[in-house]
């Protein structure tokens, strides 16, 4: 999906003169540029030196969905593990500055499905899933969805006529991929699509931007990454086994396929809470994720 791709804000100009001096000591830069984003105002900032920076302001009403402390601590998890960019500044309110990764790539979901990128990606995963931390931070996604939904209603967006019921069988594929017990909760980055990817010059990859990031199931981020990047049944084969190791057993592939269910029913309750603030734009993307979420309820009924 595009981004949302805006000019560089006015009243952003002040704060990130402010960044510029807390972290190195005086304000200036010789170049800016606004990246793209569906949120927050980030901007690439190379200072005189020639170093280059990312730099992010933390956008209009997400402090009502995102906790930065907890996000800090994943970030710098993600920065210990080498998965991430250094980071250099992470301040209570969200905003931040870390090194910008030199010579980035075009990313698409082209890029993310060729093979030596998936098999990147699957490494990172493993990584972050079985680096033996507990972050502290709790990704509660069924909380989450609660949550959006109170915003929702105090935004006054409207909910879809057959949410109720879409909703119900969700939650009765839960308690059927559930019934042996819950999988166990690892640091995951919960956001995997294709933006918070990054390629670098050298062919090396990031994940990158861990607003969202929290103890979750492991499955949550290969089938958010498998819906990003539109990988096919294939795709998602090599992706599981190479995450694994080995051939993927049945259970392992329908935790993932449920996943998927997972996935973009919390987004789709996310698309809705920024309405108010993105309009139309996130009115589309929640209508996607929604009509997405309906047909992987048939795919997962189809499962034997």
């Amino acid at each position: 999906m595009a981004e949302l791709i805006r000019e560089i804000e006015a009243a952003d100009i002040p704060q990130l003169h402010d960044l510029m001096k807390l972290v190195f000591g005086d304000g200036a830069w010789k170049a800016i540029e606004r990246l793209g984003g569906m949120t927050n105002h980030s901007y690439k900032i190379t200072r005189a030196d020639g170093q280059e920076y990312l730099v992010r302001i933390p956008g209009e009403g997400t402090e009502e969905m995102i906790n930065r402390p907890d996000e800090r601590k994943s970030t710098e998890l993600a920065c210990r593990l080498g998965i991430d960019a250094p980071l250099l500044y992470f301040g209570d309110d969200g905003r931040k500055v870390m090194r910008f990764i030199h010579d980035p790539r075009p990313m698409s979901e082209e890029v993310m499905r060729r093979k030596e990128n998936l098999l990147q990606a699957a490494a990172i995963f493993h990584k972050l899933h079985n680096c033996g931390e507990d972050t502290g931070v709790r990704f509660e996604v069924f909380e989450m969805a609660a949550l959006y939904e109170k915003i929702i209603r105090d935004g006054g967006v409207a909910f879809y006529d057959d949410y109720e019921a879409v909703k119900n069988t969700v939650m009765r594929i839960k308690a059927e991929v559930d019934k042996d017990g819950e999988a166990p909760r690892v640091p995951c980055h919960n956001d995997s699509l294709v933006g918070n990817w990054v390629l670098d010059g050298d062919g090396k990859l990031y994940l990158i931007d861990w607003e969202y990031s929290g103890m979750n199931e492991a499955m949550w981020d290969l089938s958010c990454l498998s819906i990003e990047a539109v990988y096919t049944p294939e795709d998602d084969l090599e992706l599981l086994n190479a995450y694994y190791c080995r051939e993927a057993g049945v259970e392992e592939r329908k935790r993932f396929v449920a996943a998927k269910l997972y996935v973009d029913y919390l987004w789709t309750l996310w698309g809705l809470t920024r309405v108010p603030f993105d309009g139309q734009f996130m009115q589309d993307y929640a209508d996607g994720r929604y009509d997405r979420l309906k047909k992987n309820i048939e795919a997962y009924k189809a499962l034997r």
